[in-house]
């Protein structure tokens, strides 16, 4: 979708690790040369978990966004920003709670899922259940129209969808909807007009999906009409009045199965894992010293690459010549573990080697990366603004 505006966020964790990196932050690299980016540290989601302790937020921001430069997020391409630093977040996040029913927000996958992992905290405050509208707000606040999510947060972004359906059914019908519908229409020509009402035709009469997304970037690719006309010929294709917040789609993202060193998910707290910045002696001595096959005691003992947490690295870093090498000799025992890891270690070392140098940029000039974020939070803001005083206006809160 040419010109489409991605949204996505990361909470606030500090130093970020290989896990982030093939999850998150190779994908927003890609992402940066083909869409219209706003990446942002989610400190304010950090605080429905952590509230009791925010001191730490601070410091993990900045560390974390250092990373994402170190990782080769360009700010010259993408927009980085803080949630805080925004306000139209909070704002929007209150309109919507007031048309959101309390039984949608109770009935997200990832409530009672999260609740459960984290019973050792009281989680039993809105913050809580109301961050999947919190996370609406963020995406729906820059109209975004395009959301990159792995297959379980699938349901947020439908979540997104539902929400903005409702907000422009109860306010985006306008007295002269179909006047302006019309004029709008005429100024594309008649092939065109007939072109989009054939389009209509199909979704409204058919439920025929791909003609409303054939539609949807068809509208998008008109230069005749203006932004507002743009948003009443979306309502008008879905029958709601104008579509003031667009539905976002999810794009699924590739995501690498990063493994920690003793194979299970990566992550700080499980103190398995490798951070894009650590020096090459700490990331070879952790790789070189990290579990393999238990049961394979002796040198001359065959193994199961199955068993052994190297395996999965070779699934992430090796070719398929160096996996069937590895397959072959440690089932034969032709070769050790510490041979079996060293491409391994190879690979790694050379693709951090780039991030951490581009990191100790970033770390010697503290000054430079607050002056990125600050210009990404005021170029923000002023997406954000434009986008606020729509809702208000459509909700009868304007008084000038």
């Amino acid at each position: 979708m040419q010109n489409a505006r991605i949204l996505s966020g990361m909470r606030p964790t500090g130093r970020l690790h290989l896990g982030h990196y093939h999850g998150v932050l190779k994908n927003w690299v890609e992402l940066q040369h083909q869409y219209d980016c706003f990446f942002f540290v989610a400190d304010w989601h950090a605080l429905t978990t952590h509230y009791d302790d925010p001191t730490k937020i601070p410091e993990a921001t900045w560390e974390m966004v250092v990373d994402w430069l170190a990782a080769g997020v360009n700010p010259g391409e993408a927009t980085l920003f803080i949630q805080s630093q925004v306000p139209e977040h909070a704002e929007l996040h209150l309109l919507l709670s007031m048309i959101t029913p309390t039984a949608w927000l109770e009935r997200m996958p990832t409530y009672k899922d999260q609740k459960a992992k984290l019973r050792e905290r009281d989680l039993d405050t809105y913050g809580f259940l109301g961050y999947p509208l919190l996370q609406s707000a963020d995406i729906l606040i820059y109209k975004a129209n395009v959301v990159p999510v792995g297959e379980d947060q699938v349901a947020h972004v439908e979540f997104t969808r539902e929400l903005a359906r409702r907000f422009n059914h109860i306010y985006g019908m306008e007295a002269d909807f179909e006047e302006k519908v019309d004029q709008a229409i005429k100024k594309m020509g008649k092939k065109n007009a007939k072109l989009l009402k054939n389009y209509r035709k199909a979704y409204r009469e058919q439920g025929d999906e791909e003609a409303l997304n054939t539609a949807h970037a068809f509208l998008h690719s008109q230069q005749n009409i203006t932004v507002n006309d743009r948003e009443r010929l979306l309502g008008y294709l879905e029958g709601s009045g104008r579509s003031i917040l667009p539905e976002p789609q999810p794009l699924l993202t590739k995501t690498a199965k990063m493994p920690g060193l003793d194979g299970e998910k990566m992550s700080k707290s499980y103190h398995n894992a490798i951070a894009l910045r650590d020096e090459p002696e700490t990331v070879e001595k952790a790789l070189r010293t990290m579990q393999t096959d238990t049961q394979r005691v002796r040198r001359t003992d065959p193994g199961d690459p199955a068993r052994c947490p190297v395996w999965k690295f070779h699934e992430v870093y090796s070719g398929e010549e160096v996996k069937a090498w590895v397959q072959a000799g440690c089932r034969s025992a032709d070769i050790g573990c510490i041979e079996c890891k060293q491409p391994v270690i190879d690979a790694v070392l050379v693709e951090l080697k780039e991030i951490r140098e581009r990191g100790r940029d970033y770390e010697e000039q503290p000054e430079l990366v607050r002056n990125i974020i600050y210009d990404g939070c005021e170029a923000a803001r002023e997406v954000a603004q434009g986008v606020i005083a729509e809702v208000r206006q459509a909700m009868s809160l304007r008084y000038r």
